[in-house]
């Protein structure tokens, strides 16, 4: 039977939004969202929180969660993601626990929705893949985007200046939500690249949260998509 773990890398020291994964969000934890969802969806094991951040791991815990304590080495700025996933995998192993699949969830994911983890779960399952993770579909074409140079306009395709939008391949983003991987198996390719397979959420439910605008932002989308929610439920 395939055994699955969830890991949400949630470190103390976020500078743009201080405690921002422990910060309220709609009267909760911002984490709390991830470890309920992971859990809610019943397809992990286990669902872990690496973080180097003893009052992270005290709400994490009240949540549900079980806790892997990060070293400090892993805990700057520029640690990277796959470095703290490796880490955890490899203390799991310490404990006599085996997966063969992991998902990673980020701390600051309030629009994450079980049915597209259990969709990235099945799909990546059947498949030769090694990765899926969530996308969405850019706003705007991407061959009409321009930079500002000197305080002037520069295109990056300029060819495609008097294209219509229409007529232009659509594009599409990380959505920062969850990426799932096959235990110990590795690519040659970029993440985003033919080993993985994009599960695509509509662009309502896809928000960064790196900035207080953004937070801001974020707020209002979801009590509008929870309003819209209860409307229905009503009908």
């Amino acid at each position: 039977m395939d055994r699955a773990v969830a890991i949400i890398p949630a470190r103390g020291g976020s500078k743009r939004i201080p405690r921002k994964n422990i910060k309220s969000f709609h009267g909760k934890p911002l984490i709390a969202y991830s470890i309920e969802t992971a859990l809610n969806s019943q397809l992990f094991d286990k669902v872990i929180v690496s973080t180097d951040d003893s009052e992270i791991a005290d709400i994490a815990r009240k949540y549900g969660a079980d806790i892997i304590k990060r070293p400090k080495e892993l805990a700057d700025d520029y640690t990277g993601t796959w470095d703290v996933i490796d880490h955890a995998i490899e203390e799991l192993k310490k404990d006599g626990e085996t997966f063969d699949f992991v998902c990673t969830i980020y701390a600051t994911a309030p629009f994450l929705q079980s049915k597209y983890l259990k969709e990235g779960f099945e799909k990546l399952k059947n498949s030769d893949a090694i990765n899926a993770f969530s996308a969405t579909s850019m706003p705007f074409p991407i061959q009409r985007t321009f930079k500002i140079k000197d305080n002037r306009c520069e295109m990056f395709f300029p060819e495609y200046y008097s294209a219509r939008s229409q007529d232009l391949e659509e594009a599409y983003q990380d959505a920062g939500q969850f990426y799932w991987s096959k235990v110990g198996q590795k690519s040659d390719e970029i993440f985003f690249g033919k080993d993985s397979i994009p599960i695509i959420l509509p662009r309502y439910l896809v928000q960064d949260i790196d900035t207080l605008e953004d937070w801001e932002r974020a707020e209002v989308m979801y009590e509008v998509i929870n309003r819209t929610r209860d409307a229905d439920r009503e009908k």
